[in-house]
This record gives structure tokens, C-alpha cells and sequence, in this order.
């Protein structure tokens, strides 16, 4: 696993893709510095809201699909898939290796990305850091895992990604609190209010319960990464 895992790492973490990752996490940090040197007063919630409204609804999921889609993608585009699949090695050896390279990629920057903005913005100690990063990283888990395998579902998945992304998690996500069970958003937000209550009370009527939540984003990711194998045991390949 490790030398796909070294290819897949060079693959995503090209200049142009990190540079734009970075400037996209960057963005909610620049804001709560700009608000801090200014002088301004930081309203009531505004890290909670800023981390849901642009970290977790935007900024999360559209870093994390296009490194994921890409990872099998790179392979489908130049022809190359088939000489994986050749390869005498179980399936999951060649899919774990995609996901752990958009989590160690997109992990780290977006996690403190939240991590920064909780300790400019002021609003919150160490504790509400924590959870943020937390909850991040485990959006940036779940994501991977449905974005690969739908990097292997289609070639253009990337469009499709975003739709669900702002469709489903964005909009049906927020006018049915019965889907964020089912919602990416619905389990970061539960696990940042689960680690750290008081921090994130402005969550209190959106997170699920905090054990649903860790359930749901495994069932998430083991679910999707079996798919994933499912899948290259059985797409066509030329």
C-alpha cells in the first residue's frame, strides 16, 4: 500500500491544487483576522456560524471532493486503472491508500483552519479548538470515503458531487431535521457539540445525538469504502 499511497499523495498534492486548497481554508480564518484588527465587536456565535455556514457546508466538502474525485479519476482518465487492477493484491490495498491520501491532504489544513478560527475569533478556549478540529476531520473522513468511490462511479463526478453537497446537505439537510442522520453537516456538527456543549450551544437544535453521530459517519465511511472495493471488483475496465 505504500507506494500507491506515495503516488496517490503526489498525484493530489500537486502546486495549483494545494495552493487553492489552502486558499479556501485560509478564507474563514482571513475573516476572523480582518474582524479582530479592525476592531470590531464579534457578535454573539459567530465562530459556531462561521464554521457551519462556510467551513462545513462549503469549504470542507469542496476541498475534500475534488482531491477525492480525483484520486481514482487521475487513473481513469490516462488509461492506467487497469494495470492496478492487474496487480495480485486484495482490492481494499488499493482503496485505502486513495482515502488516506485526501484525509492526510485535506485533514490537517481545513482542521486548522478551525481550529485557528476558534482561537482568533476569541469566543472559545482550547476545548472548543479541540471539537472543532475534531468535527472537522471526521467531515473530512466521511467525505473522502463518498467521494472516492464516486470518483469510480463516474468520470464527471466531480458536478454530481456538488449538487449533492448543496442540495442535499445544504438545503434538505436544513428544512428536515430527520436527514441529518443521513448528512455529512449533521454529523460534524454533532460531534463539535458533543465534545464541547457549551462552546457550541448554538448547535443545539441542530446536532443529532452525539453517539448517532460517531454510528452514522462510521457507517459512513466503512460503508462507502466497501462500496468502493465492490466496485473495482466489478466495473469493466479496458
Amino acid at each position: 500500500m505504500g507506494p500507491i499511497l506515495a503516488l496517490s499523495l503526489r498525484q493530489l498534492g500537486g502546486r495549483w491544487r494545494l495552493t487553492i486548497t489552502i486558499l479556501l481554508a485560509a478564507l474563514p480564518v482571513v475573516i476572523a483576522s480582518i474582524v479582530r484588527l479592525v476592531g470590531a465587536n464579534i457578535e454573539d456565535h459567530f465562530t459556531p456560524d462561521i464554521l457551519d455556514r462556510m467551513v462545513i457546508t462549503a469549504i470542507l466538502p469542496i476541498i475534500t471532493m475534488t482531491l477525492a474525485t480525483a484520486s481514482f479519476g487521475n487513473e481513469m482518465e490516462d488509461k492506467t486503472l487497469s494495470y492496478l487492477l492487474l496487480r495480485p493484491v486484495p482490492r481494499y490495498s488499493l482503496v485505502l491508500p486513495k482515502m488516506l491520501a485526501t484525509m492526510i491532504i485535506a485533514g490537517p489544513i481545513i482542521a486548522i483552519s478551525g481550529i485557528s478560527l476558534v482561537l482568533i475569533a476569541g469566543e472559545g478556549g482550547a476545548q472548543m479548538a479541540v471539537a472543532a478540529g475534531i468535527g472537522l476531520l471526521v467531515g473530512v473522513a466521511a467525505y473522502s470515503a463518498i467521494f472516492t468511490w464516486a470518483g469510480l462511479i463516474t468520470s464527471n463526478a466531480l458536478p454530481y458531487a456538488l449538487v449533492y453537497v448543496f442540495l442535499w446537505e445544504g438545503i434538505v439537510g436544513g428544512f428536515l431535521p430527520a436527514v441529518r442522520y443521513l448528512s455529512v453537516r449533521g454529523h460534524s456538527l454533532a460531534v463539535m457539540y458533543g465534545v464541547d456543549g457549551s462552546g457550541f450551544d448554538r448547535y443545539e437544535d441542530l446536532a443529532i445525538e452525539f453517539p448517532a453521530a460517531i454510528v452514522g459517519a462510521t457507517i459512513v465511511i466503512v460503508g462507502f469504502f466497501w462500496l468502493t472495493i465492490h466496485r473495482l471488483r466489478n466495473m469493466d475496465v479496458p
